[in-house]
């Protein structure tokens, strides 16, 4: 009873728009705003841009890769190319994962999925047991997705 006094007493209406930003005007009295339509191209656009930013990401991850498999061939031994491979490999499995969570963020989820980081552990089981294979080339492999990063930033830095 005392509550609604202040409420809807005439000369607390500024203080209640001051505070909560509500007017004295209904939903109905609201004017239908452009805005929406303009975010929504404004969405499709960002979202065919970070389409664009994943498939560069993944491209340069791939390049980086091979550059680097062929380093380790020529330097080292098959086995630690082959496990460096399967890194790589795990790590844009990983990278595609995070970037399929990232790009649902907002849309369909509020948090980024816990799932892809299934990918680092099975690498390392499977690492683990097959002893043809090398744990740290795996790794190294794995984390081969991190200097493409780097390159693709430094390359296209409006990006």
């Amino acid at each position: 009873m005392l509550a609604s006094r202040f409420v809807t007493s005439a000369k607390n209406s500024f203080i209640g728009e001051l505070f909560f930003g509500a007017k004295s005007k209904t939903s109905n009295q609201r004017k239908p705003s452009i805005e929406f339509e303009s975010s929504e191209f404004l969405s499709r656009d960002s979202l065919n841009e970070y389409a664009s930013l994943q498939l560069r990401v993944f491209r340069m991850t791939l390049v980086v890769s091979v550059f680097v498999a062929v380093l380790t061939i020529i330097f080292v031994d098959f086995y630690s190319t082959i496990s460096l491979l399967i890194g790589a490999f795990s790590g844009i499995i990983y990278l595609r994962l995070l970037a399929k969570s990232i790009g649902s963020l907002g849309t369909e989820s509020s948090s980024v999925s816990k799932f892809q980081l299934l990918v680092p552990v099975l690498l390392v089981l499977v690492v683990v047991r097959l002893p043809e294979l090398h744990l740290l080339p795996a790794l190294v492999g794995f984390l081969l997705y991190k200097p493409s990063l780097i390159i693709q930033f430094l390359i296209e830095p409006s990006a």
